[in-house]
């Protein structure tokens, strides 16, 4: 089904680039707001929007195709936002860009090596840009951060922990086919908790680091496990170590007891320590027992890409060649075995349908330490990662 633009609306304000939504459900509606304000302001044209399932609502005078080779087809685009499922990321990213348009791609922007390598590789052959949708990198806290890090301000470091835990019912996990899947018709998917609701954390992380790019990574261990009736992870603990020699350690887990507490980067250095809430923003950081916390702004990322197009000289907040980093840890998930069951014995059950979600015991103890001390679930004795539980522990080196 096509839509037609009627005679006025937000795809006829302004003169500026014509920006299209692939993906409008979900988190793709917040795309689609973005982009209607941006329009409203006239610094763009909003020309359309695809989904096999038309939104309930779209901004007057914007046409909506079923999918984005229909779009192509009927209209000229400048920049493509694309917030579709994880295994299609590539294809209709490189699709978009061999048309001639931008790209923001929603986070993990590949779900393989292989994948990131092909559309590296397309990215050089049509010089267009890709901005990836890792929000954290404009976040002015988290650049801050970089800086403090980068000049040493806290001194020697001795590692950055990332922690999460949320809560996530089973209707999470049923909200689409591919949802909690490691793979899906012979396709890698990787939507586990590390790669997908948490990748900022660990992208974050590694931003903090100055250690971002794939040949920045050294090695990536893992221990994978899960209380849902899924593939992929959803309790996991990841190490990293880069090439300046820090060690990374992302603990997540959507099995929480509480409520979604805030996400968090700990840089550990020998001079302070200094505690990055990512979602929000704030930054605290202790120096000589003196501890400052500040609240700041963050830019947004299609306002950056479209600043980009303007004046090149003008860098990406989150180029793809910045994500390679990131993507060595999905590659990392992806090749591991798969995901431990954690025993039922460690998992309390509450709620019935769609609201039922498992709680496993002593878990928000056990991802906050693994961020302080760096270490793995298996070496800080979490139950469900003991010896006699089999662990999916691996190494992938350089």
């Amino acid at each position: 089904m096509v839509t037609g633009p009627g005679p006025a609306g937000l795809a006829s304000a302004g003169s500026g680039p014509r920006v299209a939504v692939v993906g409008v459900h979900g988190h793709g509606a917040s795309h689609v707001r973005n982009v209607a304000r941006l329009a409203a302001a006239g610094r763009v044209r909003f020309a359309a929007v695809a989904d096999p399932h038309p939104p309930d609502h779209r901004p007057e005078g914007v046409a909506s195709f079923a999918d984005l080779p229909s779009l192509l087809a009927a209209t000229p685009v400048d920049v493509v936002v694309i917030c579709t499922p994880i295994q299609t990321h590539v294809p209709l990213a490189e699709l978009a860009l061999r048309s001639g348009a931008d790209v923001l791609l929603e986070k993990p922007p590949t779900a393989s090596l292989v994948e990131f390598e092909q559309l590296s590789s397309v990215l050089a052959e049509t010089g267009r840009s890709c901005q990836v949708g890792f929000q954290v990198a404009g976040s002015r806290a988290a650049r801050t951060l970089a800086s403090l890090v980068a000049d040493g301000r806290l001194g020697e470091l001795r590692g950055i922990g990332a922690v999460g835990a949320w809560v996530r019912t089973a209707e999470y996990w049923q909200r689409a086919r591919w949802a909690g899947r490691r793979s899906l018709d012979g396709i890698a998917v990787v939507d586990g908790a590390v790669t997908n609701p948490f990748a900022h954390a660990t992208a974050a992380a590694l931003m903090v680091d100055g250690s971002a790019r794939a040949d920045q990574v050294v090695s990536v261990e893992t221990e994978l496990f899960r209380a849902n009736p899924i593939e992929a992870d959803d309790t996991s603990a990841v190490r990293t170590v880069t090439s300046r020699g820090t060690t990374v350690v992302t603990a997540v887990t959507l099995c929480a007891d509480l409520p979604d507490a805030e996400p968090m980067v700990i840089v550990h250095g020998s001079e302070g320590r200094a505690v990055l809430r990512y979602p929000s923003d704030r930054l605290e950081v202790t120096i000589g027992g003196r501890t400052t916390t500040t609240q700041y702004e963050r830019d947004d990322l299609l306002e950056n890409l479209l600043d980009h197009r303007a004046d090149p000289d003008l860098p990406l907040l989150a180029p793809l060649s910045e994500t390679g980093g990131f993507t060595r840890v999905v590659e990392a998930v992806r090749v591991a075995p798969p995901p431990s069951e954690i025993p039922a014995e460690l998992v309390r059950w509450e709620g019935e349908g769609p609201q039922r979600r498992p709680i496993v015991l002593e878990v928000e103890k056990s991802v906050t330490q693994a961020a302080e001390d760096l270490a793995l679930f298996s070496e800080l004795g979490a139950p469900w990662a003991c010896k006699n539980n089999r662990t999916t522990k691996r190494s992938t080196d350089r």
